[in-house]
Parts: structure tokens; C-alpha cells; sequence
């Protein structure tokens, strides 16, 4: 065998045993910094729901109006309106607010990948150079060397923060945390959002009924206008009946514009509910008329359901546990820190140009590592401070909690006493506004007779439009409080299951900006080792 290859077959060899021996380093660092990571312990408090009394049945209970069992989650359906139907489709899906809250979620799942990533060596870096050095020829020691060469470098760089103290898990769990509360958020703006366009959408009908009752009434003011005027014409009565009459009349006419005023408004407010320009909602109201019919009954369940079934209890409870995970973020920097960094890697340096055979040779390999101790002793007091304002953020979650669930609470005992009563004064109003009716119709037959004079017929004929205001009013309550109610009861969430966060529209933009990876077909979820400890 010729010395050529004598040589490159131990240049071959040198190297293998540099490459094995780099891997046995690796493998001893790895098994290192498994020890101290798993030996670490958390100093952190560990979350605790809280407690909040509730009432174990509500006020109205017994009553027959309300039935017991699960709310429906779709209860817009109950109200047999295909329009509203459509409507609150429409809405979740170009809801703008809503899709603002979707994108928050996607927010909130990369901040929790880039806490999960903090657990593992925070530097990480592979790299090279390769630079002209030129040394002085008054340099010390440097007599005999060649001043001019260039020096090439290939390597790789880590460095890891143990979690001794379990800061980077709380991290994570913070972050999950935060993640689930965003979720829980979005949620929630769907239950408003689907109580919001049902809402609107019977101040809609509501206006249009009451501008159909003021023209009719017009309709029928004039009428007494003219017999007014006939007989005044016949001198069978003065001019006062006329004046009254035209004061009657004008009056109601005057109330049409305004309550078109607030029609147009209402309608303005649906379409940007619906993401869409002014105006354009007006072929979408076609071919429906009246104010939505709500159900003879509601199923409300027990008030303990609401900690299960309202988004905003939910996001709250997460909030608190992200919080409390922060606690243990802050308390760990009260700690010294343990750290192991290294560097492999080869290095060679050449004056007559680069040999790539001498950069990857056996004695080019070099390599260092070692673990760091670090303790900021000095900043205790500025330390300490932080805890206590995380401490403090997460004694005001709590507080927020309470108060949500009580508030809650609240919103479905005054939807419930707000549909209840509304149904009972439905009964009253219709009677009200049928004698109304007939009092007209009676008072305009006796004053053509001359058996009462004109005030009888003002009377009625005012009393009439307010009694059929009052009946319009009152069957809209109904249909509010019914609406007001779910909401209250955190009805109308379930509808995104299996459905996208975002519009198709927005996805392929950001699609387009961004490598988003599977992130927009996965579903709002966590590995149960993020949520042990959560309600999700």
C-alpha cells in the first residue's frame, strides 16, 4: 500500500474516533442535564377554583312557563323564523369582532409553542466563519509565525437553563392557560353575538309594527278629521272638533319619522353585525314580517350549570390559573439559576488558502462545556416586588371570578322575572288594545249621531295608538328577555364546533404571509399534559 493511502486511511480513522468521541461528550452532557432537570421542584402556589355561593334553584321555579332540563344550545331556532335563522349564520361567519377573537386563539397557541420551547436549550446554533487575519510584526511572540493566514471555524453552540425551579413548566402552563381563556373568550363573543343579532333583528320588527300602527291609527284619525269637518260644514258642530282633530292627526304623523329614524339605525347596526356595508341587510329582511313569537316555555336546568355552560366563567377561571402560574415564573428568579453551555466544532487555519481536508481532520475537532451558576443577590427587592404584583394580578382574578358568576347569576334571574312577567302582561295588553279598538269604532258611530261630542272620539282614538304601542312593546319584552335570558345561560357557543376560527378569505391571506402549518385545521385543544389541572 502506497504512503498515500496509509495516510488517508488514518486520516479516515482519526476522524471516526474524533466523531465517536464528540458523540460519548453529548451523550454525558444529555445525560447530565436530564438529572438536574428532573430533579428541580416547583415554588409556585398551586391554583385552587373558588368557591362561589350560589342559589340552588332559581326564583321563578315551579312556574309553568319554565321547564326543567339542558338548554337548547341553538335556542334561536325556537322562535320558527328561517330569517332570524340565516341571520345568525351570516353573522358567525363575517362577524368581524369574532373573527378578531378567532385569530386571538392562534395568538395564543404560538405563545404557548414558544413558552414550550423555552424548556428546552434556549441557544442553540450552528454555524461558521472564515476570517483574514493579519498579526503585527511588533506583535509579542510573534516572531517565526506567519503574519498573514486565514482562520476557519465550524461549530456548534447551546446553552440550557435548567428548570430547577419549574419556571419554564409554568410557563407553559401559564401560556395553556391563557390559551384555553382566549378560547373561552371567543365563546363567549359568539353567545353575544348570536343574542345580539336575534335582539336587534326584533327591535327591527318591533319598529316596523310600530310604524304599520301609527299609519293605520293616521288612517283612521283621518277619518274622524273629515266627519269633524262635515259637521262643522252643516254647522252641527264648532270649529274646535276640526282643530282637535287636525292636532290628533298631525301629532301622529309626527312620530312616523322618528321611529323610521331608529328602524334605519337598527338596520345599520344589524349589517355591521354582519360584516357588511350599510343597506344591504334590506333583502335579507324580505319576505318576514312581525315581531318574533317566542316560546310558550324555557328550559333553564339549576344555577350550578352555569359554571359549566357560560364561556365567560370559564375564560375567567382560566385567566386566574394563567395567573397563579406567573406567581411561580416570578419566585423562581428568588433562586439561583443552573445553566450548562458548550461549543464543538473544528477549526483550522491555513496561509497558502483553505485545505478542507485539515478542517475536518482528528485535531481539528475542539470542544467545551461546563455548567454556570448564576444569582442575582442584588435584586431581591426588586424580585420580591414582582411576586407580589403577580400575586396581587391573581388576587384580582379571583375577584373577577366571583363577581362574573354572581353577575351570571344575576343576568338569568333578571331575564328570567323579564320573560315571566312580559308573558303575563301580553294577556292584559291584547285586552287593552281590543277595547281600544272597540271604543272607536263606538265612539265614532255615536258622535256621527250626535250622542257624544269630540272629545269622546279624541279620547278613544288616542287611547287606541297607545294601547296598541304598549301590546307591540310588550310582546317585543317577551321576545328580549327570552333572548336575554339564553344568553345569560350561555346558550349559542356550541355552534363553532367543527367549525373554522376564521373566514376562508383571512386564512389564505395569512396563509399567504405566513407558514401557519396545520394550525388552521386543528381544533381548539391542548395535550392533557398542559391541562391537568384544568376545568377545560
Amino acid at each position: 500500500m502506497r504512503e498515500e493511502e496509509v495516510a488517508a486511511v488514518r486520516t479516515h480513522e482519526d476522524q471516526e474516533h474524533a466523531a465517536r468521541r464528540a458523540r460519548r461528550i453529548l451523550a454525558r452532557i444529555a445525560c447530565l442535564l436530564a438529572v438536574l432537570a428532573l430533579g428541580g421542584c416547583a415554588v409556585g402556589p398551586k391554583f385552587v377554583k373558588p368557591e362561589v355561593a350560589l342559589n340552588p334553584d332559581w326564583a321563578g321555579k315551579g312556574d309553568s312557563l319554565l321547564t326543567e332540563g339542558s338548554p337548547d344550545s341553538a335556542w334561536w331556532r325556537a322562535f320558527n323564523d328561517t330569517t332570524l335563522d340565516r341571520l345568525v349564520e351570516i353573522a358567525y361567519h363575517q362577524n368581524l369582532p369574532l373573527q378578531v377573537a378567532g385569530l386571538r386563539i392562534f395568538e395564543a397557541r404560538a405563545e404557548l409553542g414558544i413558552a414550550t420551547g423555552r424548556q428546552y436549550p434556549q441557544v442553540q446554533a450552528a454555524g461558521g466563519s472564515a476570517t483574514a487575519v493579519g498579526i503585527s510584526e511588533h506583535a509579542a511572540n510573534g516572531a517565526g509565525l506567519d503574519r498573514e493566514f486565514w482562520d476557519y471555524q465550524l461549530g456548534f453552540d447551546a446553552a440550557w437553563e435548567l428548570d430547577f425551579w419549574k419556571k419554564y413548566r409554568s410557563g407553559v402552563k401559564a401560556e395553556a392557560a391563557n390559551y384555553l381563556a382566549q378560547v373561552a373568550n371567543y365563546d363567549d363573543a359568539l353567545v353575544t353575538l348570536t343574542a345580539e343579532v336575534a335582539r336587534i333583528y326584533s327591535v327591527i320588527r318591533t319598529f316596523e309594527v310600530l310604524i304599520a300602527q301609527a299609519r293605520e291609527n293616521v288612517g283612521i284619525q283621518e277619518e274622524g278629521q273629515r266627519i269633524a269637518e262635515s259637521r262643522f260644514r252643516h254647522g252641527a258642530t264648532s270649529e274646535l272638533d276640526v282643530s282637535q282633530a287636525t292636532t290628533l292627526l298631525e301629532s301622529t304623523r309626527a312620530t312616523i319619522p322618528q321611529l323610521e329614524i331608529n328602524l334605519q339605525q337598527s338596520r345599520n347596526a344589524l349589517s355591521t353585525l354582519l360584516g357588511q356595508p350599510t343597506g344591504s341587510v334590506e333583502a335579507l329582511l324580505a319576505g318576514t314580517t312581525g315581531i318574533p313569537a317566542a316560546p310558550a316555555q324555557a328550559a333553564v336546568g339549576v344555577p350550578a350549570e352555569l359554571l359549566r355552560r357560560r364561556p365567560d366563567i370559564r375564560a375567567s377561571e382560566f385567566a386566574a390559573m394563567s395567573q397563579i402560574e406567573r406567581i411561580g415564573v416570578a419566585k423562581a428568579d428568588l433562586y439561583p439559576s443552573f445553566a450548562i453551555s458548550g461549543t464543538i466544532g473544528t477549526q483550522s487555519s491555513s496561509g497558502a488558502g483553505f485545505q478542507a481536508g485539515s478542517l475536518f481532520s482528528a485535531g481539528s475537532w475542539f470542544y467545551s462545556f461546563g455548567p454556570r451558576f448564576l444569582w442575582t443577590l442584588f435584586n431581591y427587592g426588586r424580585i420580591k416586588n414582582n411576586v407580589r404584583v403577580q400575586d396581587a394580578r391573581f388576587q384580582q382574578t379571583l375577584m373577577d371570578y366571583r363577581d362574573t358568576v354572581l353577575r351570571a347569576a344575576q343576568e338569568v334571574e333578571d331575564g328570567l322575572v323579564g320573560f315571566l312577567k312580559s308573558r303575563e302582561a301580553t294577556v292584559s295588553a291584547a285586552n287593552a288594545a281590543a277595547a281600544a279598538q272597540r271604543s272607536v269604532d263606538v265612539s265614532l258611530v255615536q258622535y256621527k249621531e250626535g250622542a257624544v261630542d269630540f272629545q269622546r272620539v279624541l279620547d278613544a282614538q288616542r287611547s287606541l295608538l297607545e294601547e296598541q304601542n304598549t301590546l307591540a312593546q310588550t310582546q317585543s319584552s317577551v321576545a328580549t328577555y327570552y333572548i336575554s335570558l339564553y344568553k345569560a345561560l350561555g346558550g349559542g357557543w356550541e355552534l363553532r364546533n367543527g367549525q373554522p376560527l376564521v373566514s376562508d378569505s383571512t386564512r389564505i391571506e395569512m396563509e399567504q404571509r405566513t407558514n401557519w402549518g396545520n394550525a388552521f385545521t386543528k381544533e381548539p385543544s391542548l395535550p392533557k399534559s398542559t391541562t391537568s389541572s384544568s376545568t377545560e
